[in-house]
Order: structure tokens, then sequence, then C-alpha cells
């Protein structure tokens, strides 16, 4: 397998290794986080079984909306 060396941030290769599994090498893990099999819409739908999910959720928006409208009536 071939390899090649890379120059990266301390910042940077500090959010490379936190995102790093106790089991991965850093190549995996680049791997892992740039997979082409990414799903966008993994996740979606994965707090709807959380108690009092859906009524924060819904309470929040309400209450944005009315901040929007009261700013559009300024």
């Amino acid at each position: 397998m071939a390899t090649k060396s890379l120059t990266i941030t301390e910042e940077a290769y500090k959010r490379l290794k936190a995102q790093k599994q106790p089991d991965e090498s850093f190549t995996e893990t680049i791997l892992r986080l740039t997979g082409e099999e990414r799903d966008i819409m993994k996740g979606f739908g994965a707090m709807k079984d959380v108690d009092g999910f859906r009524e924060a959720v819904e309470s929040t928006g309400d209450q944005l909306d009315a901040e929007l409208r009261e700013r559009d009536t300024r």
C-alpha cells in the first residue's frame, strides 16, 4: 500500500484525534469520516422516541415563528 505524508495544523490534528476510535488508525478514521457511502439521511428520526423531543421542537418552532413575525411588523 502506498502512503503519503500530510501537513496539517495543530487544530486539525486535535480535531481528527478527537474523532479517532481507540482501535483505529488515523487512516481508518479519515476513511470512516469521509466514506463514499455517507448517507445524509442517516440520523434523521433518531430522536423520534426521546420523551418530550417532539414537543420541544414544536415549541421552539412556534417561538421562532412568533419572533420572526414580530420582527416583520417593525
